[in-house]
């Protein structure tokens, strides 16, 4: 389970956890969290709840969010579906990890990043594969992405109806790639992607 033990190994503070949520869906943007905990003040009770976002349920998940916001300055951010195409989904990642973290309350002293490849973000990056499920800060983050690119999706169901976002919330399920074959793509849908072939159906 994830715990403080990262955090605590850094040098300096404040440490922020930075995860994305949506690099792998063929529509809609690619979210990014950063979130630094009062690590003194988070319950007990909160801090064993949270895990890599992948491993909860969608209420469980929505349920922490709530949970994790009076103790922790959260900052969001996101690359729109022009950007991924215009700089490939990695770069486009990067950009929202970078507006996660200046949408903080302050800077951090330093970055714990999930994954193995350190964006530029004004600041020391630490990298931690598998971070989500190590570090309760990047654990946060990915719930932090997650809901709020689900409910993003879920939002954007209404004006693009028929591709089933509110369940898929963009994924390349079969019901979205029928919706695709009927409808065509629509204006979030990821031009750079392949978008029939049965691939990117994992949720990330």
């Amino acid at each position: 389970m994830p715990n403080f033990a990262f955090e605590k190994a850094c040098p300096a503070a404040p440490v922020a956890g930075i995860d994305e949520a949506g690099r792998g869906p063929l529509a809609g943007p690619v979210v990014a969290a950063a979130v630094i905990f009062d690590a003194a003040r988070l319950p007990r009770k909160i801090a064993r709840a949270i895990d890599d976002s992948k491993k909860l349920a969608p209420e469980t998940r929505e349920t922490l969010f709530e949970a994790i916001r009076p103790y922790a300055e959260i900052g969001i951010g996101q690359a729109s579906v022009e950007e991924i195409d215009r700089y490939n989904i990695l770069k486009a990642t990067f950009l929202a990890m970078y507006r996660a973290l200046v949408a903080l309350p302050r800077v951090p002293a330093i970055a714990l990043v999930d994954g193995n490849q350190a964006p530029k973000l004004g600041c020391e990056v630490r990298t931690i594969v598998g971070g989500d499920g190590i570090s309760l800060s990047i654990a946060a983050a990915s719930i932090v992405a997650k809901v709020t690119r689900d409910r993003l999706m879920t939002s954007l169901a209404s004006t693009y109806p028929g591709y089933g976002w509110i369940t898929n919330k963009g994924y390349g399920t079969a019901e979205h790639r029928a919706a695709l074959l009927h409808l065509g793509p629509c204006a979030e849908h990821r031009r750079s992607f392949s978008l029939l072939p049965e691939d990117r159906l994992i949720d990330d």
